[in-house]
């Protein structure tokens, strides 16, 4: 198992959290220097704010512990959208990388890619990785919806 595979299924972990608790399940890890320095999941519902992203949440965390994103990469199980893309670029994130595509809304690549020469600073970002994991735990969540 390679590093991103092993820091993603701790944002796996952080999604079926979100998932057990009936909100939308995207769970998301900051990490420096080989260690977990934030990790959340999607509270969006339970707090009846829909800017309460996995992403936004953990990176928040991480900001406010290190003072800076120096060194640090997100792992997040699902791609960002353009909320969390434009908060990675002003937090000048060194690198993201997300599990499960989003056609339909994804801002690091599938729709536009904000985190790539937009604007003053680059997030090095990579997808795919245990895609198919990630995008089976959000299938299932709506699924169950129906």
């Amino acid at each position: 198992m390679t590093a991103d595979e092993r820091w993603m299924q701790e944002a796996l972990t952080e999604a079926r959290a979100a998932f057990d608790a009936d909100e939308v399940p995207v769970g998301a890890v900051v990490v420096r220097d080989d260690s977990i320095v934030a990790k959340a999941h999607n509270l969006s519902r339970q707090q009846n704010d829909p800017t309460r992203h996995a992403e936004l949440l953990a990176l928040q965390e991480a900001q406010q512990k290190l003072g800076s994103l120096a060194g640090c990469t997100l792992y997040v199980t699902m791609e960002p959208c353009a909320m969390c893309a434009g908060a990675m670029v002003l937090l000048k994130l060194p690198k993201l990388v997300f599990g499960a595509f989003d056609e339909s809304c994804g801002c690091t690549g599938s729709r536009v890619d904000l985190t790539d020469h937009w604007f003053y600073h680059s997030v090095e970002t990579w997808g795919g990785v245990r895609e198919k994991e990630c995008a089976q735990l959000l299938t299932d969540f709506f699924q169950r919806k129906r």
